[in-house]
């Protein structure tokens, strides 16, 4: 996956200085995006009981809408490979093959298959504003 491709799914796009035909790299394992903090569920002391019920769309889901000047944050996923819900924190995501989070200033990220929390990052001052 590219970041073009990313881009034409989805109804965002990255900024300008991004490379559209840069491949994304997919982590397995912990990695932030902005104020997005992504956990494998292999970190976590006690996991969240919630169950992912909600299949991601080929157009991505919005997890963060980027709302007043924010910027949006988008889980995008091929059909069928991902499942997603929302509790006490932003997502809790299972999937089967590698997913993409995009983000118009950072450009994507890839999620390796696994069960995954996604939180927003917190400072001593508050909530980080992306």
């Amino acid at each position: 996956m590219n970041l073009a491709e990313l881009v034409d799914r989805t109804s965002v796009d990255a900024l300008d200085h991004l490379e559209r035909q840069s491949t994304i790299p997919v982590v397995d394992g912990l990695q932030a995006q902005g104020d997005l903090i992504v956990i494998p569920f292999s970190m976590l002391d006690s996991p969240p009981d919630d169950v992912p019920d909600r299949e991601v769309p080929p157009e991505g889901v919005h997890l963060i809408a980027g709302l007043n000047g924010g910027n949006p944050h988008v889980l995008v996923a091929d059909p069928g490979v991902c499942r997603w819900s929302t509790g006490r924190d932003l997502a809790v995501v299972e999937n089967t093959a590698p997913v993409y989070l995009l983000h118009p200033e950072h450009g994507g990220t890839g999620i390796a298959a696994g069960r995954w929390l996604i939180r927003r990052q917190w400072t001593a001052a508050g909530l980080v504003a992306d």
